[in-house]
Formats: structure tokens, sequence, C-alpha cells
């Protein structure tokens, strides 16, 4: 049974600047889906991103997109692909529809066919009243907005996302995490999220790509990357919480505060516990009765992103 090309596939991909190298003999394959693309700065993400568009050719090794070659000149190649930059790059003097059907024209849509799709995807973005407003007039939140739907002006298949929360306040963020989960559920879109903001990889991304140094160090879905903790566990507890923090202390176990709140000598508090070897949950609530204190909320933390990109960078600096 014939399937479907992998969405990208690098295969010993070096891309050098004179005598600094930016990607080392990278091979990965990646299927269509949500992705997160994560790194230090200087990992070497915008030269991925950079040879994915054809912007830039490797060193040495092969590329492909959709099952396609990717080569710097191939024009049709690049209209399977939109770009969210960082930057603004918007050109002052035009209205929001001018430049988004300009970016459709230059996608090789013919002009009336650009015109009417601005329309319609700046109405999906919630820009219809927008639409003729002159750029430098629009708000951060607008100009992210607006750099979206040029990337989807000409309905490709993937999209390629740097920073699509910069500058963004939470209503910001929120709105546009909720738009990016939208096209990829219920329009089939694929994105190649670049981003330093890990919780916004978490909220929409189901796999990752670690780059540390050129090179990738952790690939594939982040529930299957990240550790199951056996030892470690959320509590949420009500009494006396002083006796009972100082007891398990006393016993090797390590805490990390979440909240909490004091009234009367009593409190009402969260926090992670990280239990000795040896250790079962049974002795949490034996200690918990003797301190005085009730156990209204236990369940196992296992590693978050946060967590996995950390041991992941500090396992490769180790190494």
């Amino acid at each position: 049974m014939a399937t479907d090309p992998p969405l990208m596939e690098l295969r010993n991909v070096t891309r050098r600047y004179g005598a600094q190298v930016a990607l080392r003999d990278v091979t990965l394959s990646v299927r269509s889906g949500r992705i997160g693309l994560l790194g230090p700065n200087g990992a070497g993400k915008s030269t991925l991103l950079k040879i994915v568009m054809g912007l830039l050719p490797p060193s040495s090794g092969q590329a492909w997109l959709l099952g396609r070659a990717i080569r710097k000149s191939d024009v049709s190649l690049r209209r399977l692909v939109g770009y969210m930059s960082e930057t603004d790059a918007l050109i002052p003097g035009l209205g929001g529809a001018e430049y988004v059907a300009l970016a459709g024209e230059l996608c090789g849509m013919p002009a009336r066919e650009a015109h009417r799709r601005a329309h319609e995807v700046l109405t999906y973005l919630g820009l219809e009243e927008a639409r003729y407003r002159r750029l430098e007039e629009y708000s951060t939140g607008m100009k992210q907005r607006l750099k979206l739907a040029q990337a989807l002006i000409h309905d490709p298949p993937l999209l390629l996302l740097d920073e699509p929360t910069s500058g963004l306040d939470p209503t910001g963020r929120e709105s546009m995490l909720r738009l990016l989960k939208t096209l990829a559920e219920e329009h089939g879109k694929s994105f190649l999220l670049s981003t330093h903001v890990l919780p916004d990889v978490e909220r929409v991304c189901d796999t990752v790509i670690i780059l540390h140094q050129g090179r990738v160090i952790r690939q594939g879905q982040t529930r299957l990357l990240c550790q199951t903790r056996q030892d470690q566990f959320r509590l949420r507890i009500v009494g006396r919480v002083d006796a009972f923090v100082d007891g398990l202390r006393k016993n090797g176990v390590h805490i990390g505060w979440d909240n909490g709140r004091t009234a009367c000598g009593e409190s009402t508090a969260e926090m992670t516990v990280v239990l000795p070897t040896g250790w079962t949950t049974n002795r949490l609530f034996r200690m918990a009765q003797e301190r005085g204190v009730v156990i209204h909320g236990l369940q196992r933390d296992n590693e978050d992103l946060n967590q996995l990109f950390r041991r992941t960078i500090a396992e490769s600096e180790h190494r």
C-alpha cells in the first residue's frame, strides 16, 4: 500500500557560513502534523527554516519537502509553503487587503483571485474591519494576524511559523494559539513552529525537534519523549502544613511550592514532592495523618516539555 511521503526530510545536511557551522550532519524525517522546533539561540533553527523554504542551499547533504527535492530555484516548491516571519517586513502605505493580495500575486496567483482570497482570509482571521486600514496603523496583535494571513493566502499545506506570538499580550497570544490549532485540526494544515516559548509548543504541537549546536539531539512525539516519573507527585493539602513539610524534609523528600494560603495557623497549599528511593505514597498518607494534615489531591507529576528540553540540552552538553 502506498503511503504519503514525509512532510520534511533531511539527510546528512550541513550548512556552513565560512568557518562557522550552523547545521552539522542533520538527518531527520517528519510526518505531517504540528511540529515544534526548539533550541537555544544559535542552535540553527533559522538556518533550518531557510533551507526548508529553498532560500538557502545546504553546504552538503540533501533535503526534501513533501517528497520533492528542495532546490533554491524551484519557485513551484515554495508555493507549498507559507512563511510567517518573526520580523514585520510590512510595506508602509499599503492597506491590509492590498498587502495580503500582493503576497498572493507573488506566489503566482492571478490578481483577481489574490484579491478575493485576501478578503476571505482577513475575514477568517478577524481583520475584516481593518482590511483597508494602512499597515502602520495596525496594533501588534493585528500585525501578527496579518503576517499569518499572507502566509495562508495561497492555501499551502505547510506553514513555517517563526515566533508567531512574539510581542503579544496574554489575550492576543491565546487568540493566536487557538487560530493555529484550528488551522491544523479543522483545515488540515501542517506547521513547523519555531519559538523560545515552550508553553506555546506544549499547547499546540504534538511533535518536537530539539536543535543544539547545529545538531538534532531529540525528535519525536512529546508524550513519548517526556519521562514518566515514578517518584514525583503533586500534592494538595489542608491543615498544619509547616509540621508536615518539616517531616518530609527530614526524611529526604524534595519539595517545590506551587501556591499556598495560611489562616489561623492552618494552610491550604499545593506542592510538588520528589520521593526518596524506597518510598511509596502510603508513607505520605501516614505522615500526613501523624502531622494533622489532610491530603485532598495526589497526582503523579510526569516530566513536562520544559523539563524535557532542559534535560536534553544538559545531556547533550555533558556528552
